[in-house]
């Protein structure tokens, strides 16, 4: 089974206050005489599912169209921490499940803008707690909420943290009804030049969950 965790983008799709919300329009449209339909977008690549790009938080980092794909292809973990005060550390992490190495790490905070709404805030990372999991081989952190870092930073900690340690994010997944547990992640970034993020349409895949339980979710 496939599930989409993606955030399905249309005009009205929460945006980060301020920022530019998805607009379309028609530019040619067959029920006005033309030969095809044709449709034009405006929206910051921040909205709906994407990756944020080294760039997003220090200028000279890694654009869009330099992030590494082999950090958003492979196996994950699916970690509910939606009853959890931030920042998260390490131990209360461990607590929910049991991650001795993991190389793509997607947290369930139930705080998403799936539900039709900004969120107010939601759970994060300690800057230890990613220290943490950058030396279990993290590569890749994914949240189904809009940011890795919490809604009033300003320094971007975490961020910083996670792509000085190599790392990838993925923010505003869809992870409403998926069960804690390890799948196979397909996250790959649009590829456009020179951005500080990436659209992205992000999968699971069910198959080879075996003894997930065990390494992704509370037994």
């Amino acid at each position: 089974m496939i599930r989409d965790i993606s955030i399905v983008v249309r005009p009205g799709t929460p945006a980060w206050p301020g920022d530019t919300p998805f607009s379309c329009r028609w530019t040619w449209e067959i029920a006005g005489g033309a030969s095809v339909n044709v449709s034009s977008m405006t929206s910051s690549p921040h909205v709906g599912t994407h990756a944020d790009a080294p760039l997003h938080v220090r200028d000279g980092w890694r654009a869009s169209h330099e992030l590494p794909l082999d950090a958003f292809l492979g196996p994950a973990v699916v970690v509910d921490v939606s009853g959890l005060p931030g920042p998260i550390s390490l131990d209360a992490l461990d607590a929910r499940a049991k991650l001795r190495q993991v190389e793509r790490l997607l947290l369930h905070t139930g705080r998403t803008i799936a539900l039709g709404a900004f969120p107010e805030s939601w759970p994060v990372l300690s800057e230890e707690c990613v220290a943490g999991l950058l030396a279990r081989g993290l590569r890749l952190v994914g949240v189904d909420c809009p940011s890795v870092d919490g809604r009033e930073s300003k320094t971007l900690a975490v961020h910083r943290r996670l792509f000085e340690g190599g790392a990838q994010v993925v923010e505003n997944l869809d992870l409403r009804g998926v069960p804690a547990g390890r799948y196979e992640l397909l996250a790959l970034p649009l590829r456009v030049e020179g951005l500080d993020a990436a659209p992205v349409r992000a999968l699971l895949r069910e198959e080879g969950r075996e003894g997930g339980r065990e390494e992704g979710g509370r037994k």
